[in-house]
């Protein structure tokens, strides 16, 4: 299986469940940020104008980025963009490639840019949040806030507990990682991630959406499991 494929694997459920949750999303893993976004105001995904950013940039398209358009609190008509990195493979340059998206979105918009990254490898000593060079008196860098999910690990109450559909997301990728050549394991996990939904007071739509999820995402890298065996199981 070549790096690309692997990636798409991983990250587009994330992806989508960037897009169905997005205020979670920023809830569970930036409060920070979460407090001082004005949520009644809405918020926009720019899905396309960052693709061309990444064509401009000639760094390639990543499946789990986004950038999102948000108004803060402060009372002012000040917009922010949020640029979110989900990041599952190891990669030399990903800080400055990091830092090149910041200052081309800023080039484009004029606008404050916050960085922000979940790191979904399996290193837990690979944690980049900066780039910076300097020359002679002139300095250039960036520093950004990184969330690595292997920390998590040592969190799963909190997770068990949380209804936060990211906390099912955590659980679902870490579980995947472990069971990464134990097909049987995988399954049970995945049952029980899938059954622990209905324990948490969510919509039958939540359900379904993250069923779908947790089942895309679980389902990597084994002809395994299918919907239907799973949903037979559930049932049971």
């Amino acid at each position: 299986m070549n790096n690309s494929l692997a990636t798409a694997e991983y990250d587009s459920p994330w992806k989508e469940a960037l897009d169905l949750y997005f205020e979670q999303f920023i809830a569970f893993f930036f409060p920070q940020a979460y407090a001082d976004i004005d949520w009644d105001k809405g918020y926009e995904f720019l899905d396309k104008e960052f693709q061309q950013i990444v064509r401009d940039a000639e760094l390639g398209k990543r499946l789990a980025d986004q950038l999102v358009k948000v108004w803060l609190r402060d009372g002012k008509e000040t917009l922010i963009l949020v640029h979110i990195e989900i990041q599952s493979q190891y990669e030399s340059d990903f800080a400055e490639r990091m830092f090149v998206y910041n200052y081309r979105i800023f080039d484009r918009y004029r606008l404050p840019v916050a960085t922000l990254v979940i790191l979904a490898d399996e290193r837990p000593s690979w944690r980049p949040n900066n780039y910076q060079y300097k020359i002679w008196d002139s300095q250039m860098g960036l520093q950004f806030p990184v969330v690595k999910l292997l920390d998590y690990e040592s969190q799963w109450s909190m997770l068990e507990s949380s209804t936060n559909p990211f906390a099912v997301m955590v659980m679902a990728h870490l579980k995947t990682q472990a069971t990464h050549r134990n097909p049987e394991g995988r399954l049970q996990w995945k049952l029980t991630v899938a059954k622990s939904l209905y324990q948490r007071g969510y919509s039958r739509q939540d359900i379904l959406e993250l069923f779908r999820l947790i089942n895309w995402m679980m389902t990597k890298e084994t002809g395994f499991f299918n919907r239907c065996s799973c949903r037979n199981r559930l049932a049971g």
